[in-house]
């Protein structure tokens, strides 16, 4: 009987102990607490690392819950992760859910950053998308694409160094580069030569310069003073210069009217010009008329009757009555 007891007396010490490590484990370890209610959130990543169920839930570095479960989504692409979250610890909408790590090589967790706290809160079975971690490995592969793309930009760079020195920096090139500097240093002395002649000759000729700019001030005050006198007979004149202006315009326009008559045929000279019989006719008529001239000054006509007109005088008698004479 006593020995039963015992057994009993045992056992129950082992089952009380067994409970408190139980409740002490659960207690210090990562998962949510059985006497604290909690709500879910469903988060959706591309990638969620190394992340592992009963990971803990940091908002602001304080755990507010865990991660109860963590599977691949439907579409074989992304991961949809559970958690659970304290009900003491409402989550703005608007917060951000990061996968980050502790250390260089702790464990992961999610941490929700706030942003501006926005209403509404997050409620029981609510979708958000969270941001995959940071991918040491991946990073390190683009780190050695970099150093290989940098160590190819060396072998490109290394040959067109070999290429400047063979073909620019060679002796020859260097030669002609040395030759070049000579030629500007001989060409730097005889300017340097030169601007002093210019300078001697202004100082040897400073008074006759002085004229030639003296000479040249006047010149340019007579042009403003010839421009200023132009200025003023336009001003004075301008209705005269208009009215002429006007009147050849006017001449102009009388002398194209002739013309365009003449070539119409209006008047004796357009007729002239259009009818060919009374052209002939004129042509005839001038050609008598030279003809008669020049008999009369081949028999001397012309001279009887020059030397039978008295002599040209200056003055006039008053006493000799004014007539009009009238030739036949």
């Amino acid at each position: 009987m006593e020995k039963s007891r015992l057994e009993i007396k045992v056992g129950l010490f082992i089952f009380i102990g067994l409970a408190l490590l139980a409740v002490i484990l659960i207690q210090f370890s990562k998962s949510t607490s059985l006497w604290r209610g909690t709500y879910e959130l469903h988060l959706h990543a591309v990638n969620v690392g190394g992340i592992k169920p009963r990971a803990g839930v940091l908002l602001a570095g304080v755990q507010v819950g865990s991660v109860a479960q963590i599977e691949l989504a439907p579409d074989d692409k992304s991961v949809n992760m559970t958690l659970k979250i304290y009900n003491d610890f409402p989550i703005f909408h608007d917060a951000r859910f990061v996968i980050e790590q502790a250390g260089f090589l702790g464990d992961q967790f999610i941490s929700i950053i706030p942003t501006t706290n926005t209403p509404p809160y997050l409620v029981n079975g609510a979708d958000v998308d969270c941001q995959a971690p940071f991918n040491l490995q991946e990073a390190a592969r683009g780190a050695a694409g970099f150093i290989v793309r940098i160590d190819e930009t060396a072998k490109k760079l290394d040959a067109s160094v070999s290429d400047l020195r063979t073909q620019v920096l060679n002796a020859q090139t260097l030669a002609n580069f040395g030759a070049s500097i000579t030629n500007m240093k001989l060409f730097t002395e005889q300017a340097l030569n030169t601007v002093k002649d210019i300078n001697g000759i202004v100082t040897t000729n400073g008074a006759q310069v002085g004229l030639a700019v003296s000479n040249a001030v006047q010149f340019s005050t007579g042009l403003i003073d010839l421009e200023t006198s132009a200025k003023a007979v336009l001003a004075t004149n301008s209705l005269n210069i208009n009215q002429a202006t006007k009147d050849i315009a006017d001449a102009t326009a009388i002398f194209k009217q002739l013309a365009l008559d003449i070539q119409a045929g209006k008047g004796l000279a357009g007729a002239v010009l259009q009818n060919p019989e009374l052209a002939t006719h004129v042509q005839s008529i001038a050609a008598n008329l030279a003809l008669t001239s020049s008999n009369l000054n081949r028999m001397g006509v012309w001279g009887i009757l020059w030397a039978h007109q008295p002599p040209r005088t200056n003055t006039v008698n008053p006493a000799a009555p004014t007539s009009i004479r009238h030739l036949p």
